[in-house]
């Protein structure tokens, strides 16, 4: 995958995060922490919670692997050989 199509997957995978930051009130890094510590293993007993976190914490694992890979991918490189310049009209 190229890096700006990282870029644009990442961006969606945020705005999807967002959703549920909105809903429940907390950031995902924090949701993160306490759903793979066990701190949430309580709401498990309620289907829309249970679907939201499962669902939540995949896109939060998938968004920080797209993010290492765009970290690995631009390693060593020069931004300005990777970034996309538009013609100006």
């Amino acid at each position: 995958m190229e890096i700006h199509e990282l870029v644009i997957e990442m961006k969606l995978l945020e705005r999807r995060l967002t959703l549920y930051e909105e809903k429940y009130g907390v950031l995902s890094e924090d949701f993160y922490a306490a759903i793979i510590s066990g701190k949430l293993a309580e709401y498990d007993a309620y289907d829309e919670t249970r679907a939201d976190f499962s669902r939540w914490k995949g896109i939060y694992e998938t968004l920080q692997r797209r993010k290492a890979t765009y970290r690995k991918q631009l390693e060593g490189r020069e931004l300005t050989k990777v970034m996309r310049f538009q013609p100006v009209y």
